[in-house]
């Protein structure tokens, strides 16, 4: 049976809502990021990006490409509720469906054809999204999430696009092979310093040559080239929350090792919503005694997966949760009310400098460990202890 993947992803989409919101924003020059100059672009108009202007840009230079351009804050919230209202509108009529993203879905709608077509209820089904929702969204189909995705992206806004079978390599041929998928700036210089430019040349290199210059992702940069992807659709699941806790082998009252034992937590809890491109809204202290009595303090929080913000607020819960001065036996962490989306969303109010440096520190992580890079405030946790710290992910819907 023939695949048909399609792949849905909603225009501009931070930028849509705040139109939607305020209708006088339409049309204009807008960006949607951080508060101040030293801030980055989250999102822009199609009218800022002829100048230039791309996400993750700093303002200040994004200013300097495009001085007319109007900067609002943005506001998660009302971006979450809009990706719900898509996301249960897909429900309702996708047999399978992948939500990659806060603004990005993909569905396998294979063996639809034998009845009405795959594309004709792909094109109906973007049409009761932009109906019902009011955002405008892109479509693109072909029989694999690669070649879908580059449909979608080549040609939106507002793109209805069918890659036909065994026209993939016809499509993907002259386009830059910065439009493949997970070919980042680094391995695109380095593609392009060896003179290949489009993916019909980098079709053409020996594979043996890819693998040499690039590994093992030689493969992948090979497979990409010929419009080869076998990945599944992943069946959606919303994680509700993300938690660790620690059992000692001893009770303690030691402060000042219990706020270093918090800290290590909230750096895995952190670095785990990053590695799954997840922000949080509520954080939850935990501790229980001696005697077994356990205790919880929650509060509210900006959406975040940010160390240097989540640090700050869990040790404020701990000293209004432990007032008993008893022996502790447990203290727990968990980060709920998760929403997707890349990590653009937690550049509002960060700096090129801030993101930068939770870049490097997770590659290290993703790369040597996530004990391999640690505050100096947590070296002094014992061991076992970390051990003994149990990673668990929270209930899922």
């Amino acid at each position: 049976m023939e695949r048909n993947i399609i792949h849905l992803d909603l225009d501009a989409f931070f930028v849509a809502v705040e139109c939607q919101r305020n209708p006088f924003l339409k049309g204009k020059p807008l960006i949607v990021g951080g508060s101040s100059r030293r801030g980055v672009v989250a999102a822009c108009s199609y009218e800022t990006r002829k100048f230039g202007v791309h996400s993750a840009m700093p303002i200040y230079l994004a200013l300097q490409l495009c001085p007319d351009a109007i900067i609002i804050s943005g506001d998660v919230e009302a971006y979450t509720l809009a990706s719900h209202l898509v996301t249960d509108i897909i429900a309702d009529a996708a047999p399978l469906f992948e939500k990659s993203s806060i603004d990005e879905f993909y569905i396998d709608a294979s063996g639809m054809d034998r009845y009405f077509g795959a594309f004709k209820w792909a094109i109906e089904l973007r049409k009761k999204i932009v109906k019902e929702s009011n955002l405008p969204i892109s479509l693109g189909m072909s029989v694999n999430k690669l070649v879908s995705k580059v449909a979608t992206g080549e040609f939106k806004p507002n793109a209805e696009q069918h890659i036909e079978a065994g026209t993939e390599k016809e499509f993907l041929a002259p386009l830059s092979v910065d439009k493949i998928p997970m070919i980042g700036k680094q391995t695109s210089s380095f593609l392009y310093d060896m003179g290949v430019r489009t993916v019909a040349t980098l079709r053409e290199m020996p594979l043996k040559f890819l693998i040499s210059a690039f590994g093992k992702n030689g493969i992948s940069l090979w497979n990409k080239a010929n419009g080869i992807d076998d990945s599944a659709v992943v069946p959606y699941v919303e994680q509700k929350s993300i938690s660790t806790e620690c059992t000692f082998e001893e009770d303690t009252i030691d402060v000042k090792r219990l706020k270093s034992i918090l800290i290590a937590m909230v750096e895995k809890v952190a670095f785990q919503l990053r590695e799954q491109q997840k922000l949080a809204s509520c954080l939850t202290v935990k501790i229980r005694y001696s005697n077994f009595d356990t205790e919880t303090k929650q509060m509210q929080i900006p959406y975040t997966s940010s160390d240097h913000v989540l640090l700050r607020l869990v040790t404020e819960l701990f000293d209004k949760l432990y007032n008993r001065r008893m022996l502790i036996r447990l203290v727990g962490v968990r980060l709920s009310g998760l929403v997707h989306g890349s990590h653009q969303i937690s550049l509002f109010d960060d700096t090129a400098e801030t993101i930068s440096l939770y870049q490097a520190i997770d590659h290290i992580k993703h790369k040597h460990g996530v004990e391999k890079l640690t505050r100096a405030t947590t070296l002094g946790v014992n061991r076992r202890v970390r051990m003994e710290m149990n990673m668990f992910k929270g209930n899922l819907r």
